[in-house]
Formats: C-alpha cells, sequence, structure tokens
C-alpha cells in the first residue's frame, strides 16, 4: 500500500448490526412493517445497501432482529422498574401501572405502536412467536413479584390487551377505567362486593 493513503479502516459488524437494527426500527416506526426495504434501511443508517443483505438475508430477518431488540430493551426496562420497586401493594401497583399505562397513550405512543407492530408481526410469521412470548413472559415475571403467578398472568394479558385497545381504538381507556380493571385482578374484592 503506498505510504501516502491511509490504512482502510476495519468495522465492527456488532456495530454495523446494530445500527441496522436501530435503522429497521425507525423505519417500521416511519411506514409500518409494509415499508420496511432493505434499501430503505440502508438509506437511514447510512450504509450501502450490501450491508443490510450481508448481515440481514430477508426482510423477516430485519424484523427478527428489531423485535428482539424491543423485547431486550424492555426487558432492561422492566428489570429497573422492579428493582427501583421492591415492595408494593395491592394499590399502589394499580395505581402505578395505571401510570404506565397512561404514558403507553401519551409520551411513549409512538415507540409502543412500533413495539406492538413488532409483536404483531408474529401473527403471520410463525418464526417470530419464541421472541413473541418473551414480551408476555417479562410482564408476568415481573407482576409475579408482586402477586400469585395466575394473578400475575392474568394482569400481563390484561395489560396487553388495554394497551392494545388504547393504541388502536378511537379513544384511550381513562385512568379510572384502566385502574377498575386492574383493582379487580390485583386487589381482593371485599365480601359485600363479590356479587358485582
Amino acid at each position: 500500500m503506498p505510504a501516502d493513503q491511509p490504512a482502510r479502516r476495519r468495522r465492527d459488524p456488532r456495530k454495523r448490526i446494530e445500527e441496522i437494527t436501530a435503522a429497521t426500527e425507525q423505519v417500521i416506526a416511519e411506514r409500518g412493517i409494509e415499508g420496511l426495504t432493505h434499501r430503505a434501511v440502508a438509506e437511514k443508517a447510512g450504509v450501502p445497501l450490501g450491508a443490510t443483505t450481508y448481515h440481514f438475508a430477508t426482510k423477516d430477518d430485519l424484523i427478527t432482529a428489531a423485535l428482539q431488540r424491543a423485547v431486550d430493551r424492555y426487558a432492561a426496562y422492566l428489570e429497573d422498574w422492579a428493582a427501583r420497586r421492591p415492595d408494593l401493594t395491592a394499590d399502589q401497583l394499580v395505581v402505578l401501572l395505571t401510570d404506565v399505562l397512561l404514558d403507553c397513550f401519551g409520551p411513549q405512543r409512538d415507540q409502543q405502536v412500533l413495539e406492538f407492530e413488532l409483536y404483531l408481526a408474529a401473527l403471520r410469521r410463525p418464526a417470530l412467536r419464541p421472541i413473541a412470548d418473551q414480551y408476555i413472559q417479562l410482564s408476568i415475571d415481573t407482576l409475579a413479584h408482586y402477586t400469585d403467578l395466575t394473578t400475575a398472568t392474568t394482569a400481563a394479558i390484561t395489560i396487553t390487551g388495554l394497551t392494545l385497545r388504547g393504541l388502536a381504538g378511537t379513544r384511550t381507556p381513562t385512568r379510572a377505567e384502566i385502574e377498575n380493571c386492574l383493582r379487580r385482578l390485583l386487589a381482593p374484592l371485599p365480601p359485600a362486593d363479590r356479587r358485582q
């Protein structure tokens, strides 16, 4: 190599994969799963088209990587959330979970839409289902710190349904509606209220 030419830098493949995966999320956030292409991801990541197809041969490979990235981010969030709240009463848990859900419909809406779009991609892509299963399992495991496993499972499924309803419906659930649902699951009913 001539002395006046700089040595070629070796690219870090892990960094390149992370850049492409982050760009995949951005493209899906802007265009949806239907608008995802290798070309769009390459443009968003600022990498050659060949770099995306080298690391991710198919569109489904891109979706898989983005879904796993979202699950990993969710796992870190839940771990931190539970670590800062080691002990909660049922009423405290209801209020805090309601706050989280209301954030999903407000400041976190775009992120939630992206994550649900990735999650729902598993409807037609069976290979994604084991990763999608991690979402609900992470929620169950976190809620099981505060209640029994059956209640944690029921609450996690309910929270998923409430979130989807709030994101895809014509109106978002109110604080009172969310708290009423969660309180019915997480706080025992007094004997006089059991017939309701």
